[in-house]
Formats: C-alpha cells, sequence, structure tokens
C-alpha cells in the first residue's frame, strides 16, 4: 500500500486535524479577552470567595476549545503536529530539507 503513495504524501497530516486546530486558534482569539478576564478575578488576591467562584463558573462555562493549551504546533508545510521546532515553524524532515537547500540562514548541518 504504502508504494501507491510518494514519501511526501505520508509526511501530511490528515486536513480535518489541521482544520480543526485552525478553529481552536480561531476560538482562542475570540475569547482571549473575556478569558484573561475571569483569570484576573479567579487569580486575584482581593476579589471575595463569591465573585471568584463565580468568575470560575463563567471561566468552566466557555468553550473547552478556548483554552490555549488545546492548541498544538503544527508544521506551517505540512501540518505534522510532532517534532516542530517552534523557532522555525517547520517540522524535522521539513527543517532538513530546507537546511540541506540552504534556505535557513545560520543553520547547517553539523559535521566533525
Amino acid at each position: 500500500m504504502a508504494g501507491l503513495f510518494k514519501r511526501e504524501d505520508l509526511l501530511m497530516a490528515k486536513t480535518s486535524m489541521v482544520n480543526r486546530d485552525i478553529k481552536r486558534t480561531k476560538l482562542v482569539k475570540k475569547y482571549a479577552a473575556r478569558r484573561s478576564e475571569f483569570k484576573a478575578v479567579v487569580l486575584s488576591a482581593t476579589a471575595s470567595y463569591e465573585e471568584k467562584m463565580e468568575a470560575q463558573a463563567k471561566l468552566q462555562k466557555l468553550p473547552r476549545d478556548a483554552s490555549p493549551v488545546r492548541q498544538r504546533t503544527r508544521c506551517a508545510l505540512t501540518g505534522r503536529p510532532r517534532a516542530v521546532y517552534a523557532k522555525f515553524g517547520l517540522g524535522r524532515n521539513k527543517l532538513r530539507e530546507a537546511t540541506m537547500r540552504g534556505d535557513v540562514p545560520g543553520l547547517r548541518k553539523a559535521s566533525w
């Protein structure tokens, strides 16, 4: 079965998973201000217990995907979720290819 596909095709992530992550990113941006308000009240030392509990309940009513920790770092070219170098925004495979072509300034293959 693997012989029918090119190697490049096997590195691509499922489109549905990439789209799901894009949706999460939009939700995080949409609810960022509201989340930060509620979090400020919950973490505040001056807020009363009732205010904190109310803010916590409101925070929990927001969509789960509005939380930034549910986002996944993905390769900008392939959408691969693992082994992504945050500094470059690329997965290890694509970063290696770009390095070999000389597209990444200041980065080269180690040799000693």
